[in-house]
């Protein structure tokens, strides 16, 4: 049975650039940093002193307090962008079809900050002070089950958990979920809130963060003197729809949603495969999937952490998989203005790659000053780029192995 293709009708997102989509985006084209010194925890008590927090952030736009107070923070991103997304597809969920709606979003971490925040009631004042909320406030599919009971889908509710490849395997499965036909409409992509006590111990103590205390330049993919990532919170949600069913509304369609390829390592739990095996694999199967060739591909929105280890082998990854037309083709890390959201990394970048095709303009690489002699592609450094975009591939890649990358593509009927 020929598989139904997959549209995007709506989009979300809360960053460290904005509370919205077009907010976020504008920043992005300016080249501008939504990184600063850490305000979530003292900055003193780590190496690592900055992060990508949200700012002026208004959640009563979108959550009363009540239900606020039973959710996680990145549930409530999750339901924030959730609700944009839907908006913004001008998309009515009712009883008529409500179960050809459903939901797939995830987290790398879900409820850290609940689990801290309990775990300390749990020490000072004892078991029965801990709140019965916690264990549903905590597990990362959380996100997903309130996104469901807030908007009232009533489809397949699911949870990828593929630490900063969640936002992208998220929407990949969702893809397949809608081309094999088992929803018409899905909302999907990553949220993450990591900006803990914790988090900043774990990730300092395995040395993965940046311990530049300049916000400005922390975050430097691909540049010889990057020293680590830059954490960041938020979430980016899409809505994807099948063709059929976005025309039979008559909705706005950004673009179409055509590959997907996913793989693993099978090499180390933190690091990359030295030669960039596994990446090389997935952007292959998410071109093969999307039925275009390489020559195909205008940019390459990279996972680009800022970290020895990624930059240089997801370069090689590229070039492993593009040959010769990785040279003509652009790449770069929006990392360096959002920091690394982690389990929303994907969803976010997502987006980003919608955008470079609608708008015709690549976004750029900041803070790209000394270029690292192994990173030795067109990065579209430090200023964004007018040009004709028509295909988009957006790699992302997470702790134990995963790498997924997605195929964007211009609609064209």
């Amino acid at each position: 049975m020929e598989k139904r293709r997959v549209v995007v009708t709506g989009m979300g997102a809360l960053t460290p650039l904005g509370n919205s989509v077009e907010e976020t985006w504008q920043r992005v084209i300016n080249g501008e940093s939504g990184i600063d010194v850490s305000t979530r925890v003292n900055p003193d008590d780590f190496p690592a002193r900055v992060a990508g927090e949200l700012k002026n952030y208004d959640e009563s736009v979108f959550l009363n307090p009540k239900d606020a107070r039973k959710m996680d923070r990145f549930t409530r991103y999750a339901v924030a962008a959730s609700k944009m997304a839907v908006e913004d597809a001008d998309l009515a969920i009712t009883e008529d079809n409500a179960e050809r709606v459903g939901v797939w979003i995830g987290s790398g971490i879900g409820g850290i900050e609940t689990f801290e925040q309990q775990h300390n009631i749990y020490n000072d004042r004892g078991a029965k002070r801990v709140s019965p909320f916690f264990i549903p406030m905590l597990i990362p599919d959380m996100a997903a089950g309130q996104v469901s009971i807030t908007l009232g889908a009533k489809g397949i509710n699911s949870c990828s958990v593929t630490a900063c490849a969640t936002g992208a395997n998220s929407i990949g499965d969702a893809m397949k979920v809608i081309e094999r036909g088992d929803a018409d409409i899905m909302i999907a992509g990553g949220t993450e809130a990591p900006l803990t006590n914790m988090a900043f111990a774990g990730f300092s103590a395995s040395k993965a963060l940046s311990t530049n205390p300049d916000p400005q330049t922390a975050s430097r993919p691909f540049d010889k003197d990057r020293d680590g990532f830059v954490m960041g919170e938020g979430a980016g949600v899409l809505v994807l729809e099948s063709l059929e069913s976005a025309q039979k509304r008559n909705a706005r369609i950004y673009a179409e949603l055509s590959g997907y390829g996913a793989t693993s390592d099978a090499y180390h739990i933190t690091a990359p495969a030295p030669n960039g095996d596994g990446a090389a694999r997935a952007m292959l199967m998410a071109l093969e999937d999307a039925r275009v060739s390489t020559e195909d591909i205008d940019y390459i929105n990279a996972h680009g952490t800022s970290t020895a280890y990624n930059d240089k082998f997801e370069t090689i990854a590229i070039k492993s998989a593009f040959k010769d037309h990785a040279y003509k083709l652009a790449v770069s890390s929006t990392k360096s203005m959002t920091g690394h959201m982690l389990g929303a990394a994907g969803g976010v970048e997502s987006i980003f790659a919608i955008k470079a095709i609608t708008d015709n303009i690549l976004p750029p690489t900041i803070h790209l000053q000394t270029p690292d002699p192994d990173c030795d592609l067109d990065y579209v450094p430090n200023t964004a780029r007018e040009t004709a975009v028509k295909t988009v591939l957006s790699n992302s890649a997470g702790f134990g192995g995963h790498n997924v990358a997605l195929v964007f593509k211009s609609f064209e009927g």
